[in-house]
């Protein structure tokens, strides 16, 4: 019995795909009950993940659950401390930021790679006009695909699990900064480089080319020239007492992290 089963299966299924390559497959009902299954199932995987995110979060909504906050505390547009990170469909390009040397190669990363992985896709269908469609027949289209979803699947995950530091980039700078500035090996003006980078002093500062020059900040590159170390120390710890009303304190760095500060912009001549 399930032998003439399954045999009436097989007819079955080959008088349907032969009708549909004879006659065509019908709008209705076939496609229309296609459509309806796949939205079906999407809505409903939606609403599963939905009541998981909801329900599984804790009471305050603060706490993540499986599928992460029910919602955030509320944004601070004036903080220097928040490490931007993309959504997770894009950690595949945020981490290839991490593979090229910034800032030389970059433009490979951010605009050569993906727009060259654009165009081959867009051309697809005029460069391959084989009718054949069998994986089995078609090695390099499938290495090629395999590859590419895999790579895809490791650079997200590096990317999610990546620890991203303050300043990263800018922390790169920082032997560049020494060598031109001459305090190349000299620990405490490097240690007060790198915390420089961290603080976000370059989100209003410029220092050597790098910075966004906000606010009326002043280029630091040849800071170094009007002051010593000493009137540096004392000055970022309350900027407001020299008349600054714009710059705020970073005393909560420490003394000894200020001081390293202060020897880096007391370094900082101006660079070869």
């Amino acid at each position: 019995m399930a032998r003439d089963l399954g045999e009436l299966n097989r007819e079955g299924f080959a008088r349907y795909k032969t009708d549909v390559k004879n006659e065509g497959k019908p709008f209705f009902p076939r496609a229309i009950l296609h459509d309806t299954i796949m939205s079906l199932v999407v809505v409903c995987v939606t609403v599963g993940l939905a009541a998981i995110w909801y329900y599984g979060s804790s009471e305050n909504g603060l706490k993540g659950g499986v599928l992460g906050p029910l919602y955030a505390p509320p944004a601070d547009p004036g903080t220097t401390s928040f490490v931007p990170r993309p959504d997770w469909y894009f950690y595949f390009l945020f981490y290839l930021l991490r593979i090229f040397k910034w800032p030389e190669t970059v433009f490979i990363a951010t605009v050569g790679i993906p727009t060259i992985c654009l165009l081959l896709l867009l051309g697809l269908p005029f460069y391959d006009r084989r009718r054949e469609r069998r994986p089995s027949r078609r090695p390099v289209a499938m290495i090629a695909a395999v590859l590419t979803v895999l790579s895809m699947a490791v650079l997200t995950w590096k990317g999610a699990t990546a620890n991203e530091a303050l300043g990263s980039e800018l922390v790169l700078l920082v032997p560049k900064w020494a060598h031109e500035q001459g305090f190349q090996g000299k620990p405490l003006p490097t240690k007060g480089a790198t915390l420089f980078a961290q603080s976000g002093c370059l989100n209003c500062h410029t220092y050597l080319g790098q910075g966004a020059g906000q606010l009326g900040a002043p280029n630091l590159s040849a800071i170094g020239q009007t002051n010593n170390a000493a009137f540096f120390f004392q000055y970022i710890q309350n900027p407001a007492a020299f008349g600054n009303k714009v710059m705020g304190s970073y005393s909560y760095l420490g003394q000894p992290n200020l001081h390293a500060i202060a020897a880096f912009l007391a370094a900082s001549k101006g660079g070869k």
